[in-house]
């Protein structure tokens, strides 16, 4: 019986193409997190990296995202720290902490709207950046996220 990647090879065993595969587009990696500095709670806002296109959830500059902002979150296996900051639902943070994709995952659903569909996705309430002063940024939290 032929298992699929994700659960035949771990997370450092991906090549490129099956390791992007499992991002479910939900966009929320692209939402400004908060980190308590007295506590180390991590919380997640309803604002969006400028780069988003929120109504695809993609970024519009993937290749060079890591240039133009200095706080997106690059995920790597040897970095499984960066695992903490993504949601409970994300596939990169569930097979690194032993679990199997969520049944609506578009490997699994064949169905790359299902991520929309259950309201995974920050589709239909993030905002961007580009409209929120960073001092309102604690107004926009939204959930406590470790």
């Amino acid at each position: 019986m032929n298992l699929p990647f994700w659960q035949a090879k771990s997370l450092f065993e991906m090549n490129k193409t099956e390791w992007e595969s499992l991002c479910d587009g939900c966009a929320q990696c692209c939402l400004v997190k908060l980190e308590d500095e007295e506590t180390g709670d991590l919380y997640m806002t309803n604002v969006a990296c400028h780069l988003l296109d929120i109504q695809t959830c993609r970024c519009t500059d993937y290749e060079h995202r890591l240039e133009k902002v200095s706080t997106c979150l690059s995920l790597s296996i040897e970095d499984p720290e960066t695992f903490k900051w993504l949601p409970e639902t994300c596939a990169y943070r569930r097979l690194s902490e032993g679990k199997d994709l969520m049944n609506w995952h578009p490997l699994l659903s064949n169905n790359n709207e299902s991520v929309h569909q259950e309201c995974i996705s920050v589709r239909d309430f993030a905002q961007s950046e580009e409209y929120i002063h960073v001092d309102q940024l604690p107004d926009h939290v939204i959930e406590k996220i470790s």
